[in-house]
Order: structure tokens, then sequence, then C-alpha cells
């Protein structure tokens, strides 16, 4: 049987390590968002975090994780969580983190493993569209805004982006900044509702809901309208 080459080798040891890292962040923060989903979940996962101490960042890190890579934690519990414990402008730091960390091991594991890691959990629709959006020469700019909106499947986006020729820099840089606002909406609006403020906190809540429930009804059509453009 001919041995495997060093390259496959190396992907594979790659897939092992991202699955044994997921194994313990899980195993280590299934306790803290196990009944997230529960009324009362919020409230509960903030006062767990808050009796860790300073392993409490570390369990928000391994949350945000796991809200990016697998995607079954809304990201807006992690968001309200971090605001409610450590205020707007340092928990949309840690989250922000959060983000980057996470969005580093899944763009180096992409371009690691390739399209064949991608395509079993994206959709082809998807795939071609950002390859139309590479060859319009306008990818950077169509990131950006697509991570700048509430609501669009920007987890979805994590995995896809590294297929595209964007180097890891611009990647991180972009995608970043593009999730500052709602990142910062929603920490702030939780800090609000912590110190009994309402009045600033409801606009916020209400403008990113009003911007998210617009975009995931309109989603395909705003991509579609990207692809239109892109077409000219």
């Amino acid at each position: 049987m001919k041995s495997l080459d060093r390259a496959t080798v190396f992907k594979f040891a790659g897939l092992v390590a991202f699955i044994v890292l997921l194994a313990v962040i899980v195993a280590v923060a299934w306790p803290y968002i196990a009944d997230v989903f529960s009324e009362g979940g919020v409230e509960r996962l903030v006062e767990r975090v808050q009796n860790a101490g300073p392993f409490g960042v570390l369990i928000l890190l391994g949350m945000q994780f796991l809200q990016i890579v697998v995607a079954f934690i809304p990201g807006e519990v992690v968001q309200l969580a971090a605001g409610l414990m450590y205020g707007p402008w340092l928990g949309s730091l840690i989250i922000l983190v959060g983000c980057a960390i996470s969005s580093t091991i899944i763009y180096k594991l992409v371009h690691m493993l390739g399209a064949p890691f991608v395509q079993g959990m994206v959709s082809t629709e998807h795939l071609d569209k950002f390859r139309k959006f590479e060859e319009s020469g306008k990818l950077d700019i169509i990131v950006f805004i697509l991570f700048l909106i509430p609501g669009m499947p920007k987890d979805v986006f994590t995995y896809i982006v590294p297929l595209t020729d964007m180097p890891y820099k611009k990647f991180i840089t972009l995608t970043t900044i593009g999730r500052i606002p709602g990142v910062v909406g929603s920490t702030y609006a939780a800090a609000g509702f912590a110190s009994g403020e309402f009045i600033g906190p409801i606009i916020v809540l209400v403008i990113l809901a009003v911007v998210a429930v617009v975009a995931i009804v309109f989603r395909d059509k705003i991509m579609n309208a990207f692809h239109r453009e892109e077409g000219r």
C-alpha cells in the first residue's frame, strides 16, 4: 500500500487537533451553556460565569469560539452576557477577541483542508457567489458589508471566505471591524439594562432587531443584489 505523503499526514493531524480542541472546549463550557435556551438561562449563565472569577473571561471566549465554529449558541446570548458582566467596552473587546481567535482557526483549517472540508457545510450557491465576488475584484468591500449587517450568516461566510485568495490579515481585519457595531450595540444594551437604564438600550435593541429581521428575511435578495451588481 502506498504510504501517505507529508501533506496528507499534515492535513489529517490538523483535523485531529481541531476536533480535540473542539471537544475540550465543549467539555469545559457545556455546564455553563446547557440551559441557555431555557427560561432564565441568560441570568444563570451570567451568574455562573461571574462566580468563575477571572476564569469567566476564558469561558466567554470558549463560548464565542463554539458560537462561530459550530453555531449552536445564538451569538446575541454571548454578547449580552459579556455586556452584563464586563460593560460595553471590555465586553465588546472580549467578544471581538473571541471572534478573531475563532476566525483565525477556521481560516487556517480551511486553507489546510481545502474546499472538500467546507462543501459539506455550506451551500454550493453561496460558494459560487463568493467566487463571482472574487472575480469582480470587489470581494473586500462585499465581505465587509456582509459582516457589518446584523442577521447575515456570518458563521457560514467565515468558512467560505478562506476559500478565496483573500489574505489572512485582510480577512481578520475586515471581518472583525465589520462585527464591531453589532457587538458594541448588544453589549451596550445589556450593560444599560444592568445599570437601570432602559430608553437607550431599548432603542439600540430595536434598531438591531429590525435590521437583523430584514437581513434574515431578505438575505437571499441581498446576496443576489451583490451578485447582479458585480455581473454588470
